[in-house]
């Protein structure tokens, strides 16, 4: 994943809305996806992913919906682009022995595994506390 699909970017902008609620409070999706504006259903399907992970709270029935699952300092970028994106990949050759039939011999392979630490530190260093707030 170099390019961010669209589900990452509705997944960002419905955690960094939850990141700027008061602590606690919890956000009905209707509300989490009109603010955020990112479709209603689509949202449903991120949150209840990142809910099996941690990432967010998910309370059923009258009162249900969403908060984030910790603080949202503990939270980081990179983990809420690979829990929708997958694995960060600039080249498909970066996904292991075998994956590419010019493994040893590519003078280039070496680059791709730069960049690919490097984006990974880049997202790794931004918490989403830090995004709520630039984006206020």
């Amino acid at each position: 994943m170099m390019e961010l699909t669209r589900k990452g970017e509705y997944a960002i902008r419905g955690i960094v809305y939850l990141a700027q609620l008061p602590p606690g409070k919890v956000a009905l999706i209707s509300e989490i996806a009109e603010a955020a504006d990112v479709p209603q259903t689509f949202l449903a399907k991120i949150l209840q992913s990142f809910a099996k992970i941690g990432i967010v709270k998910s309370f059923r029935g009258a009162g249900g919906g969403f908060t984030l699952g910790r603080s949202a300092g503990k939270i980081t970028l990179r983990e809420v682009v690979e829990a929708v994106e997958g694995p960060i990949m600039p080249n498909r050759c970066l996904l292991g022995a075998g994956s590419c039939e010019r493994d040893g011999t590519c003078g280039v392979h070496p680059v791709w595994r730069e960049v690919q630490g490097k984006v990974v530190e880049v997202l790794e260093g931004v918490t989403i506390e830090e995004l709520a707030a630039r984006t206020r």
